[in-house]
C-alpha cells in the first residue's frame, strides 16, 4: 500500500538523510552515507541540472517534515484521534444543518418577496416605479441564486472532509501499527540473537561442569553493548544477571556470585590493590578482575537515542569500559619508540614516516574495543610517569564539558614533545555510531625543530542494535612538516564487503615540497606498517614514482607492528599491556587522576550496579557545582555594574571581540583549567589549551591545595 512506501525497504534512500553530489556534466550520485549509492547518469547537463534541483527540494521538504514530525509519541494515541475527528466532523455538520436552516428561510422569505413584487408590478404605478421593482426582483433572484451556490459549496466541503477524513486516519492508523511491529520485530530479533550466542557459547566454549568464564563473542569484545534482557519490560533497565562466572585461580583471588543484587564481590581485593599501591613504579600490573556477565534491556535505552549527542545521554556503566577518555587518550603512546626512532633520524622525510606510522598505531588499540570509556568530569586529570622506564611522561586535563573536550601533553627526554586538544562529537544513527574528533595533534622534535601537525580520522562502531559490533576507521589524515614543508598523506580505506583489499588497509605518500613522492607506506590500521622507498622511472614525476615490483621488497622496512595482546584479554575488555596498567592505583597522584574515580573503580571490581548509583551521584555533583559557578559569575557582573554607576561611570559589557561565544540563552561558565591555558597556535591559528606548567612541580611538593574537589 502507500503508507508502506514511508519506511525503508532494501533498494531505498531517504532523501532527509541522503547526500547528493555531482559528479561531472551529465552524471550524480544520491547515497545514504551507508551501504547505499545510486550512480545516475542524465541525457544532458540541463537534465542534470533539472534533476539534481527537484531532488534538493525534496530533500529540503522531508528534513521541514522530519524536523515537524513528533518522534516522542510511544504511547497510542489513535482512539484520542479517532474522538476528535468525529467531534470536528459532527460540529461540520450542525453548521452545515444551520446553513441549510438559513437557506430555507431565505427561499422562503425570497419567494414571498417575489410575489410582493409582482403584485405590485401588476398594479398601475407610475413607469419610474415599475422599473424600480424590476430591478429589485432581478437582486432578490441573484441574492436566492447566490445563496444557493453557497448552501451546496459548504455541502461538498463536508462530504470532502468526511471522505479524506477516513482516508488519514487511514494511513495515520496504517503507520502507527507498522512502527509498532518494526520495534517488536528489533527488539525480538536481538533476543533472538542474544539467546544464539549464550548457546553458541555453552556448546562450544564452556565446559559442561562450569558455568562459564565469562564467555566469548559479543560479552567479550563488544561491551559496548552488553547483553539483551528476555524481559519484554521496557520501564526496566537492568537486570540481574542469571549467573556471575567464577575467575580462574591464578587471579589469585576468587569471585562470589550474588543472585539478589546481580552483582560480583572479589575477597582479597581492599588488599590486594593496598599493595598495588605500595609497589606501582617497580612493577606493573598485568590483569584485571574479569568483566562479569550483566543482561541489559539495551533497546529500551537505545531507541530514545536515535539522532542525538552521544555526550549528552546519560548511559549506564554497562555500556562503558573501566577507564576513562583521558586515558584512552594516553594510550596513543603505547608506540612511543617510533618517535623516539624519529628523533633519531637525520633525513626528514624518513623521520616523516615515522610519524605517520605513529599516527596510525594509535587506532590499533580500537580493532576488539567497542566499549565507551567513560566521559571525564570538568577538571579531572590523568597522569602517566613513564620518566624512568620509557623517558616519558605525560598529562590530561578535562577542560571543557559542553562540547566535552581533554586537553594532553606529553614530555619525552629522548627529543620530542607530543601536544593536542580532542573534542569529540558522536551520533547515533540506528545501525552504526559516528564518532569524530575534533582538534589538531602537534608534534615537536627538540634538536630539528621539525613540527608536525595532523587530525584524526572518523571512527564508526557498525551492528548497534543486532549483530556483532565491529569498527572501521575511514577518512584521510594530512601530516605536515610546518619547518620543511614536507607532507603525508595517508588514506583509511572504509571497509567494503564487494572490495577485493585487505579489510583496515591504510596506504599513504611521503612527499616533499614540489609533491615528488620519496616514500610510498602500506599496511593496516590494525597490523603493521610497511614504508618502500621510491625508485624513479623515466620521469622525476611524483604521480609516476611507484616503487617497482623487484625493488619493493628490497627497499621495505617494517616501521610498526602491533604488540600481541596479553593472555585472556578477551575477558578483561581487550586491554591492551598499557592499557592494564592505567588505572592501576598509584600514590602520589592528584586527587583529580581518574585512578581516584569511584565509580570507575566500582565497575573495575565488578559492582556494576554500585557504580552506576555511584556515577550518578557524581554528575550530579558537577552540574551542581557549574550552577554554583554561573551563579557567582553572574553576582559579580551585577557587583562591577552597580560599581561603575555609582562612580558616575555608565555600565557597559566587554566589547564584543571577547564575549564567549555560547548558544543563545547559555548561562557563561567562567571555569578556567587548572594545569592549561587557551592560546593561539602560531602555526596553525587555531585557539587550544596549551600546558602552562606546574604539574610536576605541585607533585613533587605534594601540594594539591589548588586542586577542585570533583570526586
Amino acid at each position: 500500500s502507500k503508507a508502506e512506501m514511508g519506511h525503508t525497504c532494501r533498494g531505498t534512500i531517504n532523501l532527509a538523510t541522503a547526500n547528493i553530489t555531482v559528479e561531472d556534466s551529465c552524471n550524480f550520485i544520491i547515497s545514504n552515507g551507508g551501504a547505499q549509492t545510486y550512480h545516475l547518469k542524465a541525457s544532458s547537463e540541463v537534465e542534470r541540472q533539472r534533476w539534481v534541483t527537484a531532488l534538493e527540494l525534496a530533500k529540503a521538504k522531508a528534513v521541514k517534515m522530519l524536523e515537524e514530525s513528533d518522534d516522542s509519541g510511544d504511547e497510542s494515541v489513535s482512539q484520542t484521534d479517532k474522538t476528535e475527528l468525529q467531534n470536528t466532523l459532527r460540529i461540520l455538520s450542525s453548521k452545515v444543518e444551520d446553513l441549510s436552516t438559513c437557506n430555507d428561510l431565505i427561499a422562503k422569505h425570497g419567494t414571498a418577496l417575489q410575489r410582493s413584487l409582482s403584485e405590485l408590478e401588476a398594479l398601475r404605478l407610475p413607469p419610474d416605479s415599475t422599473d424600480k421593482i424590476k430591478q429589485v426582483n432581478e437582486r432578490a433572484t441573484l441574492f436566492r441564486i447566490t445563496s444557493n451556490a453557497m448552501i451546496n459549496a459548504c455541502r461538498d466541503f463536508m462530504l470532502l472532509a468526511q471522505t479524506h477524513g477516513k482516508k488519514w486516519q487511514k494511513s495515520l492508523q496504517q503507520e502507527r501499527d507498522q512502527r509498532i511491529r518494526l520495534e517488536e520485530t528489533l527488539e525480538q530479533l536481538a533476543k533472538q540473537h542474544n539467546h544464539l550466542e549464550r548457546a553458541f557459547r555453552g556448546a562450544t566454549v564452556l565446559p559442561a561442569s562450569t558455568s562459564g568464564s565469562g564467555g566469548s563473542g559479543k560479552d567479550l569484545c563488544c561491551p559496548a553493548k552488553g547483553d539483551l534482557s528476555d524481559e519484554d519490560d521496557d520501564n526496566n533497565e537492568f537486570f540481574d544477571a542469571p549467573e556471575i562466572f567464577p575467575m580462574p585461580d591464578m587471579m589469585g583471588h576468587k569471585r562470589t556470585g550474588s543472585n539478589i543484587s546481580g552483582t560480583s564481590s572479589d575477597i582479597s581485593l581492599d588488599e590486594q590493590y593496598k599493595h598495588q599501591v605500595e609497589d606501582t613504579k617497580k612493577e606493573k600490573r598485568t590483569r584485571i578482575p574479569y568483566k562479569p556477565n550483566y543482561s541489559l534491556n539495551l533497546w529500551s535505552i537505545m531507541k530514545n537515542c536515535i539522532g542525538k549527542e552521544l555526550s549528552k545521554i546519560p548511559m549506564p556503566v554497562n555500556f562503558n569500559e573501566p577507564l576513562s577518555m583521558l586515558q584512552r587518550l594516553t594510550e596513543d603512546l603505547e608506540y612511543h619508540e617510533l618517535l623516539d626512532q624519529a628523533a633519531r633520524c637525520e633525513s626528514s622525510l624518513e623521520q616523516l614516516c615515522y610519524v605517520a606510522a605513529f599516527t596510525v598505531s594509535s587506532y590499533s588499540t580500537t580493532v576488539f574495543r567497542t566499549s565507551k570509556p567513560f566521559n571525564p568530569l570538568l577538571g579531572e586529570t590523568f597522569e602517566l610517569d613513564r620518566l624512568e622506564e620509557n623517558g616519558y611522561r605525560s598529562l590530561c586535563e578535562q577542560v571543557s564539558h559542553h562540547p566535552p573536550a581533554a586537553a594532553h601533553h606529553a614530555d619525552s627526554k629522548n627529543g620530542w614533545t607530543l601536544r593536542q586538544e580532542i573534542k569529540i562529537t558522536s551520533k547515533f544513527r540506528g545501525k552504526y555510531l559516528s564518532i569524530m574528533p575534533l582538534g589538531t595533534i602537534h608534534c615537536v622534535f627538540h634538536s630539528s625543530g621539525n613540527h608536525y601537525t595532523w587530525k584524526k580520522v572518523t571512527t564508526t562502531v557498525h551492528n548497534i542494535i543486532v549483530g556483532k559490533l565491529w569498527i572501521d576507521q575511514s577518512g584521510e589524515i594530512e601530516i605536515v612538516n610546518h619547518k620543511t614543508g614536507d607532507k603525508c598523506i595517508l588514506k583509511f580505506v572504509p571497509y567494503s564487503y564487494f572490495s577485493r583489499d585487505v579489510a583496515r588497509k591504510v596506504t599513504g605518500e611521503v612527499m616533499d615540497p614540489s609533491g615528488k613522492v620519496h616514500f610510498v607506506l602500506l599496511g593496516t590500521w590494525d597490523e603493521k606498517m610497511d614504508c618502500y622507498k621510491v625508485q624513479l622511472g623515466t620521469g622525476d614525476n611524483g604521480a609516476e614514482a611507484r616503487p617497482r615490483a623487484h625493488d619493493a621488497e628490497d627497499s621495505r622496512v617494517l616501521l610498526w607492528k602491533r604488540n600481541p595482546l596479553p593472555k585472556h584479554a578477551e575477558n578483561m575488555y581487550y586491554f591492551s599491556e598499557l592499557a592494564l596498567t592505567l588505572n592501576a592505583p598509584e600514590n602520589g597522584t592528584a586527587p583529580t587522576d581518574s585512578r581516584w574515580r569511584p565509580d570507575q573503580r566500582l565497575m573495575e571490581n565488578g559492582r556494576w550496579d554500585e557504580a552506576n548509583v555511584e556515577k550518578q551521584r557524581l554528575e550530579e555533583k558537577q552540574r551542581l557545582s557549574r550552577k554554583r559557578r554561573e551563579a557567582e559569575a553572574a553576582r559579580a557582573t551585577e557587583d562591577g555594574k552597580a560599581g561603575l554607576s555609582h562612580r558616575g561611570v555608565p555600565p557597559r559589557g566587554p566589547p564584543p571581540a571577547l564575549t564567549p561565544l555560547r548558544p543563545p540563552g547559555t548561562p557563561y561558565d567562567p571555569y578556567k583549567p587548572l594545569w592549561f591555558e587557551r592560546k593561539k597556535d602560531p602555526v596553525t591559528q587555531e585557539l587550544a589549551h596549551v600546558y602552562k606548567g606546574g604539574y610536576w612541580e605541585s607533585k613533587e611538593k605534594q601540594d594539591w591545595s589548588l586542586c577542585p574537589d570533583i570526586f
